[in-house]
């Protein structure tokens, strides 16, 4: 996808950069994991007895795929709300560093708080990635109106992709609507591997992988814990091995 130069006439309207911001989702291959992802997302919570409507509003406040499994799993399970909230806050604590590297991008001196609230909350993995590779082409003054036509454009898809994974295993077989429940997983999957540069990123991807089935024969419930702390130690041990002279 191809921005207007920074001084372009084109960035003076801010109705116009959210425009960019919504089409910008056309130029990166994460929409397409997100897609994937929210249909596993939709059909867990099918799974899950959940509504539809339920679905779609978890989508729209949480916004986080790994912390709504853990809504929707933990809740599924029995857990109390209180604990499935202590879950889910955990588990987005990771995107804290994300909102502190992403809002300084995007701040002027006629930048106030209330304008980056909407920002800090379509703030995940996706659109962190994203604001790193659009945002040197936009002019600073246009970036809050620019992510927010992008995180709307991610959103859109995470709903619509809540919708239809809900309603395919509403209506398919047993065995195509479990199907579905992996595309979860499969999408986390193949994003971690995509994104792993060094040696350090692939060893723990292949531990982890290779630990996991050794991990589950424990029967503790903590098996993916197990095999990823011992996978990601090992990793870092090797990592700072070679870094020794």
């Amino acid at each position: 996808m191809k921005l207007p130069p920074l001084d372009s006439p084109q960035w003076n309207s801010t109705l116009r950069a959210f425009a960019w911001g919504m089409s910008a989702i056309s130029a990166t291959i994460l929409s397409a994991v997100l897609f994937v992802t929210y249909i596993g997302i939709g059909a867990l919570s099918h799974e899950a007895q959940f509504s539809l409507l339920w679905a779609i509003l978890a989508t729209v406040l949480v916004w986080a795929g790994p912390a709504q499994i853990i809504l929707i799993t933990t809740l599924a399970s029995g857990a109390s709300i209180v604990q499935s909230a202590i879950a889910v806050t955990v588990s987005a604590i990771r995107l804290f560093p994300m909102v502190v590297a992403v809002l300084p991008l995007m701040r002027t001196e006629k930048t106030k708080r209330r304008h980056l609230v909407l920002v800090a909350h379509f703030t995940a993995v996706t659109l962190w990635v994203e604001c790193y590779r659009f945002l040197p082409h936009v002019p600073r003054e246009r970036r809050v109106a620019f992510i927010h036509g992008l995180g709307c454009g991610l959103m859109s898809i995470g709903l619509t992709a809540t919708v239809i994974g809900y309603e395919l295993a509403a209506n398919l077989s047993q065995t195509l609507a479990s199907a579905i429940l992996l595309l979860t997983p499969l999408a986390f999957l193949f994003s971690t591997a995509r994104n792993s540069r060094t040696l350090a990123d692939i060893l723990a991807l292949l531990l982890g992988l290779v630990l996991y089935p050794v991990a589950a024969l424990m029967n503790s419930g903590l098996d993916i814990l197990v095999s990823g702390v011992v996978a990601g130690t090992i990793a870092y041990g090797v990592h700072k091995w070679r870094e020794e002279p």
